[in-house]
């Protein structure tokens, strides 16, 4: 995984960037940008951009003066947000209160990116959901599970940090470990809110969320990598993912009903 511009389709561009952990494994990270009706433009997430990857977006934005919003969707992705509010200072800036929290040097929207008013703001194009029966902002910092995930309508692109997951290694550990699947993020277990109905909230909230995005044909995942599927294949993928997890929901059923 490297810094790199992927052009999904015409009005869609997905940003891969680089995050390592401790400073030696790169799990990758990203943003994306949208082209909307108007010509304007808008971002999901933030990244500090390379000087290629800026020129380039430059070349397409009017030196950027195009980007009307930076929608900051992943309340714990917030190492970019202030490079990139600064690289583009007439754009509005959304984000969760935790994002306020953390870089309150920027300016911030009131409405948080969560928020029905940023969900019709973007409704003609985007499609947003967020996951039931788990912390959205948990209180342990090394649970990043839940993120706000947006459905590119018109190309049939997912953009989720986290949430989902799809881990495409590379070689020599491709050679031993599975092979990649879209699956849930590893800390569901410490996600799920402590009380009765919060695994059947987050059971029910996934399995509609296939069927309602059924039609998706890219996941582009952040700590990982990014997957073109057949349309018609997500309700089934996440039927699969489910049933991966359901030894956690079971256990969490069990403690808290």
């Amino acid at each position: 995984m490297s810094e790199a511009i992927v052009r999904i389709n015409e009005n869609f561009w997905n940003i891969r960037g680089i995050f390592k952990i401790a400073g030696l494994l790169n799990v990758g990270t990203q943003a994306s940008l949208v082209k909307l009706p108007s010509g304007n433009f808008i971002f999901l997430d933030s990244y500090s951009l390379t000087p290629e990857m800026q020129r380039d977006i430059f070349a397409l934005t009017e030196g950027g003066n195009r980007v009307e919003a930076i929608l900051n969707l992943h309340p714990f992705h917030t190492l970019h947000c202030d490079g990139m509010a600064s690289l583009f200072p007439h754009a509005k800036v959304y984000g969760s209160t935790r994002h306020k929290h953390c870089c309150p040097q920027i300016h911030w929207q009131e409405a948080t990116v969560e928020s029905n008013k940023v969900s019709e703001l973007y409704s003609d194009v985007l499609d947003f959901s967020q996951p039931r029966g788990v912390d959205y902002i948990s209180d342990n910092g090394n649970v990043h599970f839940s993120s706000l995930l947006a459905y590119h309508k018109p190309s049939g692109v997912i953009h989720v940090d986290d949430t989902l997951t799809y881990f495409n290694w590379p070689a020599p550990l491709s050679w031993i470990l599975p092979k990649p699947k879209i699956s849930f993020h590893p800390t569901l277990a410490k996600a799920l809110e402590k009380r009765p109905g919060a695994a059947g909230d987050f059971s029910g909230w996934a399995q509609e969320l296939g069927e309602r995005w059924s039609a998706a044909a890219v996941v582009c995942a952040a700590h990982s990598d990014s997957t073109a599927i057949t349309p018609g294949s997500f309700p089934k993928k996440i039927s699969s993912a489910l049933d991966r997890v359901s030894g956690t929901l079971a256990k969490h059923r069990d403690k808290y009903g």
